[in-house]
């Protein structure tokens, strides 16, 4: 590793493709989305003596929080190059790829990783677990019934509004661009996408799916999409998965394509059949508190005036607040007061993601302060539980 100065710069058609090639040796395998996703992201590279030695994209894309849309930095495709490798090239490079996203106006930003250190101590954290589920189509025939819904196949226009409109209830989920529904066919191309409604009315259920090669079991299907947007469409969902018994032997929900209901584990006849596989998961960062809170949607019968204290970015400091929500509306005011509770910026995106389910889960998580205050600071964000249906 080299101490000659480095440049940050935005990528040009050339820089991109070399940063493609350096990114294969870096990962040890291609990674065809730095092309594919390269058309529609903020492309950054770390240049060192004229040379590519580091780089990814970004993607300005609005996340549903509370219901509504915040605007967001989707970064992704990002690597250092091994010889360049512990100099903290790293947490530089993400921060000089996230300024001209927050310079057009995200306000929280979430990325996957495997390396969770580093975001980590720039403010990042992983607000759930995340899992890939496998399940045997048998199992799937004989736990779940059909219930007189149609299933068309192929998606349309209001296949696009049923997703964002189900998003909508979860905290994380994108509010997916036009070119989405495209680059996910690209990325599978044997992808098939159904929709599920009831005879005469909306759809209320999508389901894509794909196949894959598996060692023992010849071809699996593998599930991308999952939105339900009541049980009975879930069942039938499952339900149609189920009759693929006769030739595909089980089941891949990949990563996060299952939303974190309890449906699937409620009516297995077998729990033992279901196989659970962690993933690194998906991490939350808040860049602007204060315009964070204001864009994000609110409980309408919620009214707290609450004061806390937010540790600032370099961790040697903190910043008073008073957090007020009325009326669906929320605001992050400066303030002299004291708080009731202290918050890291980690524990903030935790919180403002839905996270914690329960005061117990916020205090061993390291969140400081009085406990009925905290209480009243979770009820603000326990309406909608964090889930990031789309893996970049």
């Amino acid at each position: 590793m080299t101490t000659a100065a480095l440049d940050i710069v935005e990528a040009d058609d050339e820089q991109w493709r070399t940063y493609d090639t350096l990114a294969r040796r870096a990962y040890g395998h291609p990674v065809e989305d730095i092309l594919r996703l390269g058309a529609h992201a903020d492309r950054r590279v770390a240049v060192r003596n004229g040379k590519v030695v580091a780089g990814g994209l970004g993607l300005l894309i609005p996340q549903y929080f509370g219901g509504r849309p915040v605007p967001g930095a989707s970064m992704a495709c990002g690597c250092v190059a091994p010889e360049e490798r512990g100099g903290q090239l790293a947490g530089a490079l993400v921060t000089e790829r996230l300024r001209p996203l927050q310079e057009q106006g995200a306000v929280v930003a979430t990325l996957w990783t495997a390396s969770t250190g580093y975001v980590r101590r720039l403010g990042w954290e992983a607000p759930a677990q995340v899992y890939s589920w496998t399940v045997p189509t048998d199992e799937l025939r004989r736990s779940f019934r059909e219930s007189g819904f149609e299933i068309t196949h192929g998606t349309d226009e209001q296949v696009r509004l049923l997703c964002n409109e189900l998003a909508a209830r979860w905290n994380g989920p994108w509010e997916r661009p036009r070119w989405w529904e495209a680059w996910q066919q690209r990325q599978h191309h044997d992808l098939a996408t159904y929709r599920f409604n009831r005879p005469g009315q909306a759809p209320t259920g999508v389901l894509s799916v794909g196949s894959e090669r598996h060692p023992s079991e010849g071809r699996r299907l593998v599930v991308y999409d999952f939105w339900a947007g009541d049980q009975a469409a879930a069942a039938a969902m499952f339900a149609f998965l189920g009759r693929h018994n006769s030739r595909i032997p089980s089941v891949f929900f990949q990563r996060t394509g299952l939303p974190p209901i309890p449906v699937l584990l409620h009516h297995l006849h077998r729990s033992s059949s279901l196989a659970a596989h962690a993933w690194h998961p998906w991490m939350v960062r808040v860049l602007d508190p204060v315009q964070a809170v204001q864009l994000r949607g609110w409980p309408d019968e919620l009214d707290l005036a609450l004061p806390i204290e937010v540790v600032t970015e370099d961790g040697n400091a903190t910043q008073r607040f008073v957090l007020r929500i009325t009326g669906g509306e929320g605001q992050l005011e400066p303030t002299t007061r004291t708080g009731r509770l202290t918050l890291t910026r980690g524990q903030l995106a935790v919180w403002y993601a839905g996270g914690y389910r329960s005061v117990a889960a916020a205090e061993i998580a390291g969140v400081r302060g009085d406990p009925r205050a905290l209480a009243q600071l979770l009820t603000a964000t326990a309406e909608r539980e964090p889930w990031l249906a789309d893996y970049f």
